[in-house]
């Protein structure tokens, strides 16, 4: 009788480092498929923010291409279209895209 008791526990041991093996191999797994890369845009974003520059043609969430002609800690000044007139303060998380002004030349 103890000897069938013995086999059963063992194998509900073995059957609970199984799962507890699974379960981890199914975080890992989600790990580098959604957070890893989220992180690594987030690094790519604040590069692209920090060396953000006056005078840089900047594309916004909304769509719109302008350029900046002021920032501050966390503000930018960006120019639309061709008249001069069209100057939004907009938050620096609003833009996606920045080509540098020499980078056109």
């Amino acid at each position: 009788m103890q000897l069938v008791l013995g086999t059963a526990q063992s194998g509900g041991t073995s059957m609970t480092l199984f799962m507890v093996v699974y379960i981890v191999i199914i975080i890992g797994v989600m790990y580098f498929i959604t957070i890893r890369p989220q992180k690594k845009e987030q690094k790519r974003l604040n590069l692209m923010l920090s060396e953000l520059g006056v005078g840089d043609s900047v594309l916004t969430t909304s769509g719109f291409y302008g350029i900046v002609i002021d920032i501050t800690d966390d503000t930018v000044i960006v120019e639309f279209g061709n008249n001069k007139n069209c100057r939004i303060p907009m938050k620096k998380e609003a833009i996606v895209q920045v080509e540098k002004a020499g980078a056109a030349e």
